[in-house]
């Protein structure tokens, strides 16, 4: 006997129920990788921060790893739609670069800003698929600054200087070290992660 289908309305009820879980689980898991980093992370108390069973995390994801990389990329999405979209929709290089130092400074005033910084730290050297994902996520971010700033070196907004793949680097550390130890002071957490990335811009 053919087991009755769902309708379509039951369906979408289940997908959008099964979005929201997944969902809070990533940001619970995300505030627990920002505070705690990998090693310290523990499952069950991120499915209760999240307001769901370990059996709801164990029934989206396989285990603790592929928790974390489904955060990696997380944090990669909701990063590039609030602040690495900055990138393209700012036509000005210069302007482009200055945009998103402020938006990382505002992005960092949410408890999960350390995510990319800690798991960076607790992987890096290691032959392991989250750290391969993290120096993704990061080359990608440091491939669009290097862009950018070629493109300001070309109309002559910023002057020469060392190898724009290198200065998106030390760029990209900047904004991210200042935007992080000055998390929620506003405002001059926004107005010093400012004055950082013009420094190492070489703006005057």
């Amino acid at each position: 006997m053919t087991p009755p289908v769902a309708p379509a309305s039951e369906k979408r009820t289940q997908a959008d129920r099964s979005t929201r879980t997944r969902n809070a689980l990533l940001e619970a898991t995300a505030r627990g990788l920002s505070r705690f980093g990998y090693g310290n992370l523990v499952l069950g108390r991120v499915a209760r921060e999240a307001g769901y069973s370990r059996g709801a995390l164990y029934h989206l994801f396989a285990d603790k790893e592929d928790l974390a990389l489904a955060v990696v990329h997380w944090v990669e999405e909701t990063w590039y739609d609030e602040v690495g979209r900055l990138f393209v929709d700012e036509p000005d290089p210069v302007e482009a670069l200055l945009a998103v130092a402020r938006g990382s400074a505002i992005y960092a005033r949410r408890d999960v800003a350390r995510v990319l910084m800690n798991l960076r730290a607790e992987f890096d050297g290691r032959d392991h698929p989250i750290g391969e994902a993290v120096d993704r996520t990061v080359g990608r971010v440091v491939d669009d600054c290097a862009r950018l700033i070629t493109a300001g070196r070309r109309t002559g907004a910023l002057p020469p200087g060392p190898p724009p793949g290198v200065v998106a680097l030390a760029f990209l550390g900047a904004i991210e070290g200042v935007a992080i130890y000055l998390a929620g002071q506003d405002p001059y957490d926004v107005v010093l992660t400012e004055q950082a990335a013009r420094g190492v811009l070489d703006l005057t």
